[in-house]
């Protein structure tokens, strides 16, 4: 889930955000209205400065590379799946997520720290989005039996929140490095909760959504040392679902060019917006 992003700023809206006089000319990868997770190409981030006095807007990766990852064909299989010299299929293991209630589990039979914990930790950051895409899964019924039919048709949703151009989303981040070539490159995952009550109506498959943090709450994930208690309750804040907007937009949004674009399907259902 969550792996379409928008990530669009205006240049006004970005001196704001940063309060500073900088040269909005050196961000131009802000002005990006779709992000496709699953090309694992670069997503904007605010990165904490190392006396956390400040932020940094930089690019990662999306999609979080663990350390013990060796090289480049070895992050490809991971994230595509493959098959072992005994012809044993791999799923992929797909790192553009991490839940926020899985974030600092420690292995209960080695010990060992699981993969985001460390991250958690030490290296939070935020992602920062426009608006975010999710699927609505129906099911028609079977024309004869009257019974659900076994795959369900998708409609895919424009989400955002109300009276607000960009938001802040909690992420963890990692540099990673080549064993072989060398190259290194900061890596990101952003963090998801349970789905508040709008986003249980859209995202039915999973009832998963982002941990979109209000201003507060996204400046103390990033900037503040917290206890793991803390960390955990941040992870899994769930936003209001007052807060939020949402409508549906055409199958084929990914590649039409205008992905915020409403289109009304008659077999979906109104939303509603309860607490």
């Amino acid at each position: 889930m969550c792996y379409y992003n928008g990530q669009r700023v205006s240049r006004a809206e970005f001196i704001r955000l940063m309060a500073l006089e900088k040269a909005v000319m050196n961000y131009d990868f802000l002005d990006q209205e779709l992000h496709d997770g699953f090309s694992y190409g670069k997503i904007a981030v605010l990165r904490p400065t190392e006396d956390k006095c400040n932020f940094d807007i930089v690019q990662m990766e999306w999609g979080f590379i663990p350390s013990y990852v060796k090289n480049r064909e070895e992050v490809a299989k991971m994230r595509n799946g493959y098959k072992d010299t005994r012809g044993q299929w791999h799923k992929p293991y797909i790192t553009l997520n991490a839940r926020g209630n899985e974030l600092l589990q420690i292995d209960e039979s080695t010990g060992k720290e699981k993969v985001y914990r460390k991250a958690a930790l030490d290296r939070r950051c935020l992602i920062l989005s426009s608006e975010f895409y999710e699927w609505q899964h129906i099911y028609r019924k079977n024309k004869r039996t009257g019974e659900d039919l076994k795959t369900p048709d998708k409609y895919p949703y424009h989400i955002g929140l109300k009276n607000k151009e960009y938001f802040f989303i909690a992420a963890i981040w990692q540099n990673w490095t080549d064993k072989e070539t060398g190259e290194t490159v900061d890596t990101v995952a952003l963090v998801t909760t349970d789905a508040n009550s709008l986003m249980k109506q859209i995202h039915n498959s999973k009832n998963r959504m982002p941990t979109m943090l209000p201003d507060e709450l996204a400046w103390e994930w990033m900037m503040e040392d917290l206890s793991e208690e803390r960390i955990t309750e941040l992870a899994t804040y769930q936003i209001s679902a007052k807060e939020m907007e949402a409508y549906t937009v055409e199958k084929d949004f990914k590649t039409t060019g205008t992905p915020g674009k409403a289109f009304v399907y008659a077999e979906v259902p109104e939303l509603t917006y309860e607490v």
